[in-house]
């Protein structure tokens, strides 16, 4: 069985989703970023960025054990083995291939920051705030644009550009987002978001996650602690 470590935030998400969508068999084993789990020597061994999500299958391409850390690289391990939510022509493939590299390149640092900045940073830094607001203003504008003339993200069919983008569009109030400015988007993000898969897979691990309230938990995840608490090597 598929083994994955991870927790309940949008890169967690999207494996979470995926696993559901292609009905694989999978236990999710959590990892506590709040209490530092990500640096446990275990941990590392499978994941040496100390990030989740990361994946162990024991049936693995040559029939041999298979970990891979990275999300988007999870996704595209798990649209290869299964034959699913990634298109085999070359030209379908690198239109989806380079939405899930928007995600990965753009939706997700970006948004992440503009989160970050809006609502756990100590000192709110009116540069910090705009710069990031503005930019996942402009990166949603995108995603609206493509929108009104596609179905999908990447086109016709529903993909793992899909699956990837959608857990972090969750949060937009708390990115600064309107949805009355993209109604486009918006049509997509509920239709995604009403899939059985996806609605399961938001809800894996979710009961665990606890607010980032404490001095610990905002040190762990963005203090100099996840420097310090890395094995040496």
């Amino acid at each position: 069985m598929i083994q994955v470590y991870s927790w309940a935030t949008p890169n967690g998400h999207k494996v979470h989703i995926m696993l559901e969508e292609c009905r694989l068999a999978y236990e999710a084993i959590p990892v506590d970023i709040g209490a530092g789990d990500q640096f446990k020597p275990e941990f590392l061994k499978i994941s040496p960025n100390n990030k989740i999500p990361a994946l162990v299958d024991p049936d693995g391409p040559d029939g041999q054990p298979i970990a891979l850390f990275e999300s988007g690289a999870i996704l595209l391990y798990l649209a290869a083995k299964t034959g699913k939510f990634l298109p085999k022509s070359d030209r379908r493939k690198f239109e989806v291939l380079q939405w899930l590299m928007f995600q990965m390149g753009g939706v997700g640092p970006m948004l992440g920051q503009a989160h970050h900045f809006r609502m756990y940073a100590p000192e709110k830094i009116d540069y910090a705030v705009n710069r990031y607001t503005n930019e996942a203003r402009r990166i949603y504008g995108v995603m609206d644009t493509q929108l009104a003339s596609h179905k999908y993200i990447a086109g016709a069919t529903y993909s793992i550009a899909d699956i990837a983008i959608f857990p972090w569009l969750r949060s937009w109030q708390n990115q600064g987002i309107d949805w009355a400015n993209h109604p486009h988007l918006k049509d997509w993000f509920d239709r995604v978001g009403a899939r059985p898969a996806v609605q399961r897979g938001v809800q894996v691990l979710a009961g665990l996650r606890k607010p980032i309230t404490d001095d610990k938990a905002r040190e762990v995840l963005f203090g100099k602690t996840q420097h310090e608490r890395r094995p040496a090597g």
